[in-house]
């Protein structure tokens, strides 16, 4: 058995990024720059106002003075000549600043009346005035190629005047369950058998971690199919297999797989759940396999197929980030296999993010996995903790898992 992380690493090493395809900017939110976005423009384009009121020359705007109102300037329809001496121009916010003006009378600090405006609070030069290029500038680089694209980073780019953008490819990710044993939901279920979960589950873990899934249809326990199925997925970009990845009389995989030039990199890891976990290449597709227990291939999903997905969608090799949390129980000393503890969160009285662990662990309960909002992550040969002590969990609500 590999630990978990030179398992994680050595996926991770063998990905590369999608290719780069143009989307429309509605289109680009949680997709991945394949190139950074650079202004097309400044912002804001000229001086304008940061208030409503008057436009005026701060010399000229001393407590008590009174100006004369030349014109208006609201947004969108500049003011055309030049403030002269004595003069002030309404202006909106976002208005234009007249040539001339180098301060903004606030509307509440001033009594207009008869086309003129009395000064009732002076100006000082450049209050309440947005510099041109005050939030950026043509050619300035706003958004660098590798970054996920937020609702923020989308608005940025149309204020950069970006209609298009140039992102990677979305991942396409092979799904293939095998086993004599399961049917999907709604189907008969086999003297024997049970309802499949895996596909649907790592669908979705697919989706959260935006990539494309492909559902093949289940096969049984016989080299063949499988070897006929995974065939069809040759042009994925990964394909993730559940089911058979053991060494069981009806563990196929490997077998199945190996007849089609499988190479195999490593099988078994020190972790808990999901000891059997496969990877290799299958000509030029990669293969990850996980365990059929369906508590298993995801905890699998969340450690490998998450980060694996990101380095497919252009981001940086990384583990999913963790969070210190203070444990609800005691935790006993781990042994030899990096172990992941399905456990709730609350907030204590001091306001301390507590993860409590089930009191059952047992990798087949999916029901406790669907209600855990953490893994504690307690790695290889970890040291017994009391209760109220810091350890790492991954937060699995924020993921979409």
């Amino acid at each position: 058995m590999i630990p978990l992380e030179e398992a994680r690493a050595r996926i991770l090493d063998a990905l590369r990024p999608t290719a780069a395809e143009t989307v429309a900017l509605a289109e680009g939110w949680n997709r991945v720059l394949a190139q950074p976005v650079v202004a097309r423009l400044t912002q804001p384009p000229a001086d304008v106002s940061a208030m409503d009121g008057y436009a005026v020359r701060a010399a000229d705007a001393v407590l008590g003075a009174t100006l004369a109102v030349a014109g208006a300037a609201p947004a969108g329809h500049p003011y055309a000549g030049q403030l002269a001496p004595g003069q002030a121009v309404r202006i909106f916010t976002g208005g234009f600043v007249p040539e001339g003006a180098d301060g903004i009378l606030l509307q509440e600090d001033a009594e207009a009346r008869d086309g003129a405006v009395e000064v009732r609070e002076a100006v000082q030069p450049g209050r309440w005035i947005r510099r041109r290029g005050l939030d950026f500038s043509s050619g300035e680089t706003l958004l660098p190629a590798g970054r996920r694209l937020s609702a923020r980073d989308i608005g940025l780019a149309a204020a950069a005047n970006h209609p298009w953008l140039a992102v990677h490819r979305r991942p396409r990710i092979g799904i293939l369950a095998t086993g004599d044993e399961i049917a999907l939901p709604g189907e008969p279920i086999p003297p024997g058998g049970i309802v499949s979960s895996n596909a649907h589950a790592l669908a979705a873990l697919v989706r959260a971690g935006g990539g494309d899934p492909l559902v093949l249809p289940i096969v049984a326990d016989d080299r063949d199919a499988i070897a006929a199925a995974a065939a069809a997925a040759r042009g994925c970009d990964l394909l993730v297999t559940t089911g058979g990845a053991s060494v069981g009389e009806h563990d196929l995989i490997q077998a199945a797989l190996g007849e089609q030039g499988f190479a195999l990199d490593f099988w078994k890891i020190a972790m808990r759940p999901g000891k059997p976990l496969i990877w290799g290449r299958l000509g030029a597709t990669p293969v990850l396999g996980l365990p059929g227990n369906p508590v298993s291939a995801l905890v699998c999903g969340v450690q490998f197929l998450l980060p694996a997905l990101a380095v497919l969608s252009g981001l940086p090799a990384a583990p999913l980030p963790t969070i210190l949390v203070r444990a609800g129980t005691a935790l006993p000393a781990n042994d030899r296999r990096f172990d992941h503890l399905r456990a709730t969160l609350h907030l204590d009285s001091a306001g301390h993010t507590v993860a409590t662990p089930f009191p059952q662990q047992d990798s087949s309960m999916l029901a406790n996995l669907a209600r855990a909002e953490a893994l504690i992550l307690r790695p290889a040969l970890a040291p017994a903790l009391p209760e109220g002590a810091e350890v790492p969990a991954i937060p699995l609500g924020q993921y979409g898992i």
